[in-house]
């Protein structure tokens, strides 16, 4: 009698206790998908600046009076800054906070945003675009950072995968929409109303984040207050793995940002004699496969047990598809756009080195691997625009249509050697790098 009666208020009890975690459980769980929404929302802003020049490329070139390289080198100082801070960022993120330090980024990329709408001439534009890409350098560390601090190790990969998502959806924004939003209010407007935008953003970034949930731990053999910002530093580039994934993500992204970034819009108006905005929309189909792919292959990672593998295959599906799009003549619009789709879904499995330079360091260093992969990815980008707009001005025929250089279709041909070129070296670089998956893969031997 006693012994049920006991079991009983040990029953009742319990189910008070389930009772009272369950909302705290929920809102906990509401918190970190918000604060995750916000900090993706960050890689969105800044992936519709990283890609405006790419619709807007003939008014720029005009408004500036610069050449192809000109062009690829205003893209680029973008990128400068992007190179310079990522590892700065990922130090002050690990060490400060990403609350306070990434308010502070989203703010000077909103300004450096209206600063280049501003800019009277082509130096004040070349200071706008770094300034947007000092801030902009923190977005991608900044929420990989609060991934780690937000949500389980296991959900790393997919969480990463769907940040990405909204990233690309960003990048889809900087193309077609942007592109009849340029058409409707004039380029230098439609940029400074995207500054704007930052501003409010900001604000809000700094009244809903926080640095950490109140279950997260640090690592237990080190605390991030018991180390300095060169230990940490020292412990991401002393190890070999880090060089490696970060010399494949620089060479796997570039093309993305050579042909989706920058010169794909013009490219297709000429070699498929379309309107830029049907040659925006197919470009965008690049980034709308890498929405998709971002996640699954993360997902399809984990569930294989092994991340290269996935990479190897996604990278070497991207190597053909985006080479059939340059080089194989009068391909179909259905076909063109496939392949646009099938480069964007297949090339994001890149995406998984960063999971892989995570799995490689404590979580107390993840943004400090994951800003010094960033920088060669920014390193990468920085150098293969303004290359790819040298060898265009070294083959252009001396047209100019509205105060903008046209290039010929060989013109491009020969510039985007850069881009399969660099994707066969991201794919040789695959050798050197050993697997980190915990759950030991099991497909054939035969693949890396």
């Amino acid at each position: 009698m006693l012994k049920r009666g006991l079991l009983r208020i040990t029953d009742v009890m319990s189910r008070n206790s389930k009772s009272e975690i369950t909302p705290v459980r929920k809102t906990y769980m509401l918190r970190a998908w918000l604060i995750w929404l916000l900090s993706a929302f960050f890689m969105f802003y800044k992936n519709v600046l990283e890609i405006s020049p790419s619709v807007m490329n003939n008014a720029l070139m005009s408004s500036f009076d610069i050449t192809g390289a000109g062009l690829g080198n205003l893209a680029a100082s973008y990128f400068y800054a992007y190179l310079f801070l990522q590892i700065p960022a990922g130090l002050l993120l690990d060490k400060i906070g990403p609350r306070k330090v990434t308010t502070v980024a989203i703010a000077l990329c909103a300004l450096g945003t209206i600063l280049f709408a501003e800019a009277s001439n082509f130096g004040l534009a070349m200071v706008g675009r770094f300034l947007t890409g000092v801030g902009a350098a923190f977005a991608a560390v900044n929420c990989l950072k609060l991934i780690a601090n937000w949500f389980p190790p296991k959900q790393f990969a997919f969480m990463s995968g769907l940040m990405m998502t909204i990233a690309m959806l960003g990048a889809v924004g900087g193309q077609a929409p942007l592109a009849a939003l340029i058409d409707v209010f004039a380029w230098r407007e439609a940029i400074k109303l995207i500054g704007f935008v930052g501003i409010v953003f900001a604000i809000l970034f700094w009244l809903i984040v926080r640095d950490k949930a109140p279950s997260h731990k640090q690592d237990k053999l080190v605390s991030t207050d018991k180390i300095s910002l060169l230990e940490s530093f020292k412990k991401v580039i002393n190890h070999k793995q880090s060089w490696m994934l970060s010399l494949y993500s620089g060479l796997a992204f570039s093309p993305v940002m050579v042909f989706g970034g920058l010169w794909g819009v013009s490219f297709m108006e000429e070699a498929f004699t379309i309107t830029k905005n049907l040659a925006a929309q197919s470009v965008s189909l690049i980034f709308i496969g890498f929405a998709l792919g971002a996640p699954l292959l993360g997902w399809f990672s984990d569930w294989l047990g092994s991340r290269k593998i996935v990479i190897f295959w996604g990278t070497l599906v991207a190597l053909f598809s985006i080479t059939a799009v340059i080089y194989i003549p009068s391909l179909s619009h259905i076909l063109l756009n496939f392949f646009l789709f099938l480069f964007g879904f297949s090339i994001s499995s890149f995406l998984l080195s960063f999971t892989m330079i995570r799995e490689t360091h404590k979580a107390m260093l993840a943004a400090t691997a994951a800003g010094f992969m960033n920088a060669f990815n920014a390193l990468f980008g920085a150098l293969a625009d303004p290359l790819a707009g040298k060898f265009l001005d070294m083959t252009w025929s001396g047209k100019i249509v509205d105060g903008a250089r046209v290039f010929s279709l060989g013109a491009y041909k020969a510039a985007f050697l850069i881009i399969p070129i660099s994707l066969v070296l991201a794919l040789l670089s695959l050798l050197l790098i050993r697997e980190t998956c915990s759950n030991k893969p099991s497909p054939p031997s035969t693949l890396p």
